[in-house]
């Protein structure tokens, strides 16, 4: 059997067509590839145009501002052209300077209070002093207790020509064994204990022999206190002070501010002052005065203000000059400070007050109330003597025996206890003594 084999003639041409459909679509993919890319291309030159365009316009702008600059500078003189050159230079140094000047005072601002306290620690170790203070109640030791009888005297007598001579208050029933004696003003209590003790000593216990005795330990007392003052002055290496300003400055042996030995004070103070016045590279001389003498008004106690009117006033007196006299009036800011040496004064002395431990008993408004009795009692006319004792509950008044009779010291002794009362506040009560006395001597031949 034979067979037969049979092809499709449209075979091939369908074979052709779909070969041809994917090149078709190949270059179809290839062409829009293309125009993307010439897309893009197109897009760049664009902004590239756009960039130019933005280029030329600066340009242009630039340009027409190098016009009007070289218009300008045309029109200017060779000494205009310099001085506009030089401002245009100038402002940009200002500007760097300003620049560096932030940065410095930002440095010192942080440098400031560590210099300040290494400053202020330096000058107060130089303020170490090695006095001891006297803080302590004058006392007197007895060796038997039959020494306060003689001390007494018959009726009284020696107790009151002691206490009348010395305007202390004498106390000799609180401790067994001594004496003791009290007075708000520290130089009388060290005249009535230097006596008191010479008069043990001596023996001789009577109105007379006392007053002998007090009124020579005045003088030594006095000279006691110019060596004091000329120590004081050459510890801080001061030499040409006159006598009497030494003098003054000696009483503050004697005298306490809140507590405070005034001369151990005055010593501290001057010495920091002076570690200051080096430091800040101030007037040395100016501080060292006006640190020495910046309380002298405290010791001034005949005259009525403030110890620093008073202290400025006495230093006028001397002649001493204006920078120290003003660094004395502006230590408590009492007028503006006016100076570096002015501020270094008022520093130092607050840093002596201040520091712990320097002051530890109020003993200025006490001082002060007592000051103003004995002050009260003398305005009345007759009034020879008055003291202030037993902290001042009493008033002890001398009145002159020719201007004032047994009959008118009654009546004074009540104007006084009268004016007190309207004039002065004060614990409990004040006793007002007015006494009156007539002595009558000759000389056995």
């Amino acid at each position: 059997m034979n067979r037969v084999s049979y092809s499709d003639p449209n075979s091939g041409v369908s074979n052709s067509a779909d070969e041809l459909l994917k090149v078709a679509k190949e270059e179809l993919a290839q062409i829009k590839s293309q125009s993307q890319l010439i897309q893009k291309q197109v897009d760049e030159a664009k902004q590239d145009k756009d960039a130019l365009d933005r280029a030329r316009e600066l340009l242009s702008l630039d340009r027409q501002e190098l016009i009007d600059k070289l218009a300008k500078i045309s029109s200017l003189t060779k000494d205009e052209a310099k001085k506009e050159l030089l401002e245009a230079v100038d402002k940009e140094l200002d500007e760097e300077v300003a620049k560096k000047v932030r940065g410095a005072a930002q440095r010192i601002k942080q440098e400031s209070d560590r210099l300040g306290r290494e400053i202020l620690a330096d000058a107060m170790r130089h303020g170490v002093t090695e006095i001891t203070a006297e803080y302590t109640i004058s006392a007197v030791k007895l060796s038997d207790e039959g020494a306060k009888g003689r001390i007494i005297g018959q009726g009284g007598r020696n107790i009151r020509a002691f206490e009348r001579a010395t305007g202390v208050d004498v106390d000799l029933d609180e401790t067994p064994g001594e004496i003791r004696l009290s007075s708000f003003d520290s130089v009388r209590r060290e005249i009535a204990r230097i006596s008191l003790e010479k008069l043990l000593r001596d023996g001789r216990i009577q109105p007379s022999r006392i007053e002998e005795i007090v009124f020579k330990t005045k003088e030594e007392v006095e000279k006691i206190m110019l060596e004091e003052g000329k120590k004081l002055a050459e510890a801080v290496k001061v030499f040409s002070l006159p006598t009497e300003l030494l003098q003054i400055l000696g009483r503050f042996k004697y005298r306490f501010s809140y507590g405070q030995s005034m001369i151990i004070h005055t010593l501290e103070e001057t010495k920091i002052g002076i570690a200051l016045a080096h430091e800040l590279k101030a007037d040395v001389d100016t501080v060292r005065l006006g640190c020495l003498l910046h309380d002298i008004g405290k010791i001034v106690a005949d005259e009525e203000g403030s110890h620093i009117e008073l202290g400025v006033k006495l230093l006028k007196k001397f002649g001493l000059p204006d920078k120290v006299i003003r660094c004395v009036a502006e230590h408590h800011e009492d007028e503006p400070l006016s100076s570096v040496e002015s501020v270094i004064v008022y520093i130092s002395d607050a840093i002596s007050g201040g520091r712990p431990g320097a002051r530890y008993e109020d003993y200025e408004e006490y001082a002060t109330r007592l000051k103003k009795l004995e002050d009260l009692a003398m305005s009345f006319a007759g009034v020879q003597e008055a003291f202030a004792i037993q902290a001042g509950r009493e008033i002890r008044v001398i009145v002159k025996p020719e201007e004032v009779t047994d009959a008118s010291v009654t009546r004074l002794a009540h104007d006084i206890a009268k004016k007190i009362e309207t004039e002065m506040t004060y614990p409990g009560t004040v006793t007002v003594n007015a006494i009156r006395e007539v002595r009558a001597s000759d000389v056995a031949k």
